[in-house]
């Protein structure tokens, strides 16, 4: 088949994604189909086809245009509102974020990575901002907000398979589980600290075997987070005073660190099953 025709066709095919005449599945499957190097793919702005745009109707502009203006009045008046429309707002910025992220996911995955980001932090930034509006004191409340952002950033990056995302959730908890043990450790010698967190650490690699069958970003997200929980207990000693000398402290982290790569070796044909 010429080039000319190809055109022809792939200007179709894009027509009727535009008019909605096929699912969106079938016109991708007819794009990668007819397409190839030679055949220029139709113009687009951030995954929105430009004849779409020249065509769109006056009411879609007006649309957006009210959503900005109402986004804009709302971040310029959020002060003198009450804490339950402000909570409100804020919760519903962040599911629209969200749930436009998860609409964009197939049609154009920058675009879903970049509006999963944006949610996330403004769950995280604005729910910090109405706790140090509203003086709140409590560490352990600040603490309790940071937990339930990271399991949401969790459930977010498993059902978006999207890793950055199921990482920052597994740090934040790990985040948490310190700030706890560190309120509840005065001068923690080396085995406190070694029996606080190997133990996590071998959970979450074991819970990471359990899950490369089934979802191995998950299970590479976990094998990452594991690894690096097996070296906390040295990284602690940066943040807290403890109850042992810099010597032990080198030679513990030599010693993981040694018995890590160890592991990693003679057990390179398992984990890299996990993880390809």
């Amino acid at each position: 088949m010429d080039t000319d025709k190809r055109k022809v066709i792939v200007r179709e095919i894009d027509h009727w994604r535009r008019s909605k005449l096929l699912p969106e599945h079938y016109c991708d499957f007819l794009m990668n189909l007819y397409m190839d190097e030679t055949t220029p793919k139709p113009a687009s702005i951030m995954g929105v086809s430009a004849s779409s745009i020249a065509n769109s109707s006056w009411k879609i502009w007006l649309v957006i245009m009210a959503v900005i203006a109402a986004l804009a009045l709302s971040a310029l008046n959020f002060n003198s509102f009450g804490m339950p429309m402000q909570i409100g707002i804020s919760a519903l910025f962040v599911i629209v974020c969200y749930a436009f992220a998860y609409r964009q996911f197939h049609k154009s995955p920058v675009i879903s990575y970049l509006l999963c980001g944006v949610s996330s932090i403004a769950l995280l930034l604005l729910g910090l901002y109405l706790m140090d509006m509203y003086e709140v004191s409590s560490p352990y409340t600040y603490i309790g907000y940071l937990a339930f952002c990271s399991v949401v950033w969790l459930i977010n990056g498993v059902i978006g398979k999207m890793g950055i995302f199921q990482f920052c959730g597994w740090i934040g908890l790990v985040g948490t589980y310190g700030w706890l043990l560190l309120q509840k450790m005065n001068m923690p010698g080396w085995f406190s600290l070694e029996i606080s967190w190997i133990p996590v650490s071998i959970v979450l690699i074991w819970i990471a075997w359990l899950a490369h069958h089934t979802n191995k970003q998950a299970a590479s997200v976990l094998l990452v987070v594991g690894v690096l929980v097996w070296f906390i207990p040295e990284a602690m000693t940066f943040l807290t005073d403890v109850d042992m000398s810099s010597r032990v402290i080198q030679l513990s982290f030599t010693g993981k660190l040694v018995s890590a790569g160890a592991a990693f070796f003679l057990l390179r044909k398992k984990w890299v099953e996990w993880v390809v």
